[in-house]
């Protein structure tokens, strides 16, 4: 029979505990699911979840279109579509307690709850999952470190797909054989293939520009590898590149670097996002780093918690994240540099080895 990861769900009850004594959690998160129970499917429109609460047999709801294993230590409700889904979780919710609601639980499920008063009263309790995955086990440590050396050597490919008048569409197009070829499942995420000015845009979406002499070359790119997600941006130089290009992809590589050096359990991510944005705003270009230094990583390629200048929580071991400063120069051009960190007792493990230096790729 298939098993909940008692461990981790008494990891979630215990921070819940922390903030809410007494009270039960309602999970709707799919990745959240799996990672609590092994079973993970998009529901869209239907309803799945797990109920929680301490000395109480978990409980998981999910759709009969879904196939799941009976579970020798949590109990499992099954529904159709024509059942009545509020009327099944008011059977198994205590009204006399209070619920917390995860941050991805639909208002269309969320609001009859609140209705049917089936709860004593209702809180976000998104916190106390989230603040569990965010800490990472010995396996998923391995996940993390053997999905980023894949990115690496995917890293290493991309140079090859590039000639005069390629495509950035052209070029993304040929990725994900990469991925799979390098042992990845899938993307983390579609990959930005950014050519000259459009590297000025974070989030550019790969189109029909044509690479050219002279521009900035952007790869943001990321795989998974049973079920935990890479994500590493490297920016090369096709042909003889112009001297503030140079200098800001000097900038960024410190900034990068010297935030990276200063990670260790109990200091601020306010403080490390600081370091690098100093740095920045010291060479002149402040104004052009316009997003957080970096985001939580692991099933998600983007996980609650952040490195940014407001997250005043202090950094613990286990803990993975991107660094990932950048200037960008609307119109004309842009640089970011991004690591995985896996936090260790004594600093950061650096989990991409690929070299960051301004490397000219062209012949």
């Amino acid at each position: 029979m298939a098993q909940v990861d008692e461990g981790r769900i008494g990891r979630v009850l215990d921070r819940l505990e922390a903030s809410h004594p007494g009270a039960q959690v309602l999970v709707t998160d799919p990745w959240s699911i799996y990672y609590l129970t092994g079973f993970y499917a998009e529901m869209f429109e239907r309803f799945s979840g797990v109920l929680l609460r301490r000395g109480v047999r978990p409980v998981v709801f999910v759709n009969a279109l879904h196939r799941l294993d009976p579970f020798d230590n949590a109990d499992v409700v099954v529904f159709d579509d024509t059942d009545d889904i509020f009327a099944i979780l008011a059977a198994h919710i205590d009204p006399a307690v209070p619920l917390g609601i995860d941050a991805q639980m639909r208002s269309g499920f969320l609001l009859p709850l609140i209705e049917r008063g089936v709860a004593a009263s209702f809180f976000l309790g998104s916190d106390a999952v989230a603040r569990t995955r965010a800490i990472k086990d010995a396996r998923e440590q391995d996940l993390m470190r053997r999905s980023s050396r894949i990115n690496d050597q995917v890293m290493a490919d991309l140079p090859g797909l590039l000639h005069e008048g390629v495509t950035e569409h052209e070029v993304a197009a040929q990725m994900l054989s990469l991925y799979r070829s390098h042992g990845a499942d899938d993307f983390s995420f579609p990959p930005i293939v950014s050519f000259g000015a459009n590297a000025a845009d974070p989030h550019h979406e790969p189109d029909g520009t044509r690479l050219a002499a002279g521009q900035a070359v952007l790869f943001d790119i990321g795989g998974r590898l049973e079920g935990y997600c890479s994500d590493m941006t490297r920016t090369f130089l096709w042909g003889e590149a112009d001297a503030e290009t140079l200098r800001i992809h000097d900038v960024v590589r410190r900034a990068n670097e010297a935030a990276e050096a200063m990670i260790r359990p109990g200091v601020r991510f306010c403080d490390v996002d600081r370091c690098a944005r100093s740095i920045i705003e010291e060479a002149g270009y402040g104004p052009y780093f316009t997003h957080r230094l970096g985001h939580s990583i692991g099933l998600q390629d983007h996980e609650p918690g952040d490195v940014s200048a407001i997250n005043e929580d202090r950094i613990e071991v286990g803990m993975t994240f991107s660094i990932e400063p950048g200037i960008y120069l609307p119109g004309r051009t842009g640089v970011r540099i991004e690591d995985l960190v896996l936090v260790r007792e004594d600093g950061a493990e650096i989990l991409n080895v690929y070299p960051k230096d301004a490397r000219r790729i062209d012949g």
